[in-house]
């Protein structure tokens, strides 16, 4: 298991650096100056220049200066942004936390909504029934996500005014940041506003969470439906029925933790387009998090931020990818004695 790991962590060290390449490339092509395009300084002096071109070798070749840039962007200095003029570091330290809170949020729905409901599908073997889901989750999984968010939006924002339809939370409420996710800083900051502040956070929380967790409900209802139909027909399940254990035993110890490995391979698989969907819920819904923030930096033409947002969303998808992977192979039994008998 430790040279698989290791493999692992080469891989990850080897996507990494082709990312930095491509990012690299993308600065030459920047219909701007190569030190402003890098540093995201407009009108250095010549002190700043100076500096810009040493830190960056801007004077030596191709290959002094990919290193240049590597080692700048892996220490953590990402340059300013050009609009501004704020570290790069500091702007995706205030946003990346929102990004994670409306994810995990969004993952938490997903797999407590879906699994139980793919599980019930799996029981039910009524043909109609049968196509209703699929044709059900099929829909959900084809529809944009921005006209989806924007539906929503619509219907319980505007016109029900039930729900707020942009921002975490409420001006009026001054939250002091402490770890980042307002739902539990407005939580810390009760003695202020009373739970008053924590129920606004989780309102704004409520559409777009939704919206973006719809993608993963749909492959998650799929997927767990299609496993447990096929873990039901085992011969340990039949086996498990005739020692007479209840039917919710064998369920919950026996067949779901086995049918929940597809699940969870899949939610690797699936973390490039739940990136993309993330990018357009925040945009739809003025989510302040990494998505909403490169698409303004799109707009503005901030090349340090397109760069900065980039190398953090890349580096994100890898990373997880990976230890999902990971986290699959010790806890798949067939990988598990496929890997070993290999050894």
């Amino acid at each position: 298991m430790t040279w698989y790991i290791l493999r692992r962590i080469n891989l990850f060290l080897a996507t990494s650096l082709v990312m930095l390449a491509v990012l690299f490339y993308a600065t030459s092509l920047f219909p701007v100056e190569q030190s402003v395009a890098l540093s995201g300084i407009l009108n250095p002096t010549a002190k700043q220049q100076q500096q810009i071109e040493q830190s960056y070798h801007l004077d030596q070749n191709v290959v002094v200066q990919f290193y240049a840039y590597s080692k700048q962007r892996l220490s953590g200095d990402f340059g300013f942004s050009v609009t501004s003029q704020e570290s790069i570091a500091h702007e995706l330290a205030t946003v990346l936390p929102a990004s994670f809170e409306l994810a995990f949020i969004a993952g938490i729905l997903a797999i407590a909504v879906g699994v139980p409901i793919g599980v019930l599908a799996s029981f039910n073997q009524h043909k109609t029934s049968q196509n209703v889901i699929m044709a059900a989750t099929l829909t959900g999984y084809s529809l944009p996500v921005f006209w989806l968010g924007l539906m929503l939006a619509h219907w319980f924002g505007v016109q029900k005014d039930w729900l707020p339809i942009s921002g975490q939370i409420n001006l009026l409420y001054e939250i002091k940041p402490v770890t980042g996710f307002v739902v539990i800083d407005s939580l810390l900051a009760s003695n202020k506003y009373g739970t008053a502040a924590f129920y606004d956070a989780l309102h704004h929380l409520v559409l777009p969470a939704i919206t973006l967790s719809i993608l993963p409900l749909t492959v998650v209802i799929r997927i767990t439906r299609s496993s447990m139909m096929s873990v039901m027909n085992k011969t340990y399940i039949r086996a498990a029925e005739a020692r007479g254990l209840h039917w919710w035993v064998i369920i919950w110890r026996h067949a779901l933790p086995n049918a929940l490995v597809p699940v969870l391979k899949q939610l690797g698989v699936m973390l490039g387009p739940f990136a993309s969907y993330a990018i357009l819920v925040e945009v739809s819904f003025a989510w302040p998090g990494v998505g909403y923030w490169l698409v303004s930096g799109i707009y503005q033409r901030d090349y340090t931020v397109i760069q900065g947002g980039v190398f953090v969303v890349a580096i994100l998808i890898i990373f997880l990818n990976i230890l999902i992977d990971v986290i699959h192979t010790s806890t798949n039994p067939i990988t598990k004695k496929e890997f070993y008998g290999t050894n």
